[in-house]
């Protein structure tokens, strides 16, 4: 009578497997998911009006609904008032530029004489973002990044709408880069 060698086979090649998960669980290291801080983490949220610096306001509202839709579709922390949430994260827009990006060149004659001019018809809009996490119940400071930076082109023409229209969607973009950078430093954190 012959003993078939298949199932020690099969076990042979689910060891390592077996051996992996049984060290992990013994060290006690576990998977965590992006979508939630572990258990020395937070319990709630707050994200309060983004402030800014800058003379052109008005996006301010923009950019905190951005991040608070960041931290809403990927996680399942909850987001509370400041006064009940266990960390506050908290925003400033420190500087806010625009610097010309490409133009348009131009030929005209002026008493007979030529004149090149040139026309700017794309500019970069840079944000810089000063934002930290703050335990609201002890006042530490769980993370502080006094620099995060981004930048988004937009396309500049006669009419002062349709500028205004590219430069607020260049903020949009500018916003969604920063909330995801806020909300990787934050989770990371846990």
């Amino acid at each position: 009578m012959q003993l078939s060698t298949k199932p020690y086979k099969t076990l042979l090649k689910l060891f390592p497997l077996y051996l992996a998960l049984t060290l992990t669980q013994a060290c006690g290291y576990q998977f965590r998911g992006a979508d939630k801080p572990g258990k020395e983490g937070f319990q709630s949220l707050a994200i309060p009006l983004i402030q800014s610096t800058s003379s052109s306001l008005g996006f301010e509202g923009d950019f905190t609904s951005i991040i608070r839709e960041e931290f809403a579709s990927r996680s399942k922390i909850p987001m509370l008032p400041r006064e009940k949430a266990s960390v506050v994260l908290i925003g400033k827009v420190s500087e806010i530029r625009t610097n010309p990006l490409s133009y348009d060149t131009f030929l005209n004659t002026v008493d007979d004489e030529e004149i090149k001019y040139s026309v700017t018809n794309k500019r970069w809009l840079e944000i810089e973002l000063d934002a930290k996490l703050i335990d609201r119940v002890g006042g530490k400071t769980l993370w502080h990044d006094k620099n995060m930076a981004e930048r988004a082109a937009f396309e500049v023409s006669a009419d002062p709408l349709s500028n205004r229209y590219n430069q607020k969607k260049a903020l949009q973009e500018i916003a969604r880069r920063l909330a995801k950078r806020v909300y990787l430093k934050t989770m990371d954190r846990f």
